[in-house]
């Protein structure tokens, strides 16, 4: 690859992770106005779509969707709106850690649906994910991880739906990565017209200036989807997973900054070890680029 390309799918790839790292700060404003985090994360994605089929006409023409397809949707759908729910209502990092155990059930459902079989390094990394995990969400009280909120509960389907989604685009390879990134689009706007009618609080449109910030943030996922995609396309997987966990020191940066959030040595031990089981599942098969969540 020419250097410049390098460059260029560099930056594109940590543009992607500055802005998932910082993400959740906009969806948290909009809650401020009053504006529910399903409803905007709804709407913002609704926002990207419409942007995107001009954007994507082309390779769009003529393509007819697939139960595959559907289910890539629905997957990543509620991948992104349970990391949007998560990050608004929990912790941002520990969420984030939570989210970080895909390499796990990538491994496992890897497994299940495409019968690969699971090697020594696939073991290492549900171990150490594992342990990991452990370490950060061990309550003694109860003698036993697991999850103390609801949010980080989220974090972890969230988790679980990405890794689900990327093992079923794996398995739908014949799939241009316009459509795929439509598909997480429409699969957001679809999962959370779903979940709307059981929000508990009325339904609160934006006002103009959170308006303004709905059209800002679709523009920005759209944006950020393209440069994503192209960044996988053109980098090795066990390099893109590197860039990927800098995600997680804007993420760390900015909880602290913006939020007054810090973690406890405790959490710091748990999630350097499960972003080593991610840093290792980067030397597994690289499969198929992901998409965005």
């Amino acid at each position: 690859m020419p250097a410049k390309n390098n460059t260029v799918a560099l930056l594109s790839l940590l543009t992607g992770a500055t802005v998932w790292g910082l993400i959740w700060h906009p969806y948290r404003e909009l809650e401020g106005m009053a504006v529910s985090a399903v409803l905007a994360a709804t709407v913002t994605y609704f926002v990207a779509f419409v942007l995107g089929v001009p954007l994507f006409r082309r390779k769009l023409a003529g393509f007819r969707p697939t139960w595959m397809l559907a289910a890539i949707a629905l997957a990543a759908g509620g991948c992104n709106l349970g990391y949007v729910l998560a990050t608004v209502h929990g912790e941002v990092m520990r969420v984030l850690l939570m989210f970080y155990l895909a390499p796990l059930w990538t491994v496992l459902l890897a497994r299940l649906l495409l019968k690969e079989k699971v090697s020594l390094p696939g073991t290492a990394v549900i171990a150490l994910s594992l342990a990991g995990a452990a370490v950060m969400l061990w309550q003694p009280r109860l003698g036993m991880p697991l999850p103390e909120k609801g949010a980080e509960w989220l974090g972890l389907a969230a988790g679980f739906l990405f890794a689900l989604a990327n093992v079923l685009i794996r398995k739908a390879h014949d799939l241009s990565i316009e459509i795929k990134s439509m598909a997480v689009f429409a699969g957001v706007v679809t999962v959370g017209l779903l979940v709307l009618p059981f929000e508990s609080s009325p339904i609160v449109p934006p006002p103009l200036a959170g308006w303004l910030l709905v059209g800002v943030v679709g523009l920005v996922l759209l944006a950020t989807n393209l440069f994503v995609q192209y960044g996988l396309t053109h980098t090795p997987a066990n390099q893109a997973i590197v860039i990927f966990l800098f995600e997680l020191v804007v993420a760390a940066l900015a909880s602290w900054g913006l939020a007054g959030e810090a973690m406890t040595a405790k959490e710091w031990a748990g999630g350097v070890m499960i972003v080593a089981a991610s840093l290792f599942s980067g030397k597994l098969d690289p499969g198929e680029p992901q998409p965005t969540c």
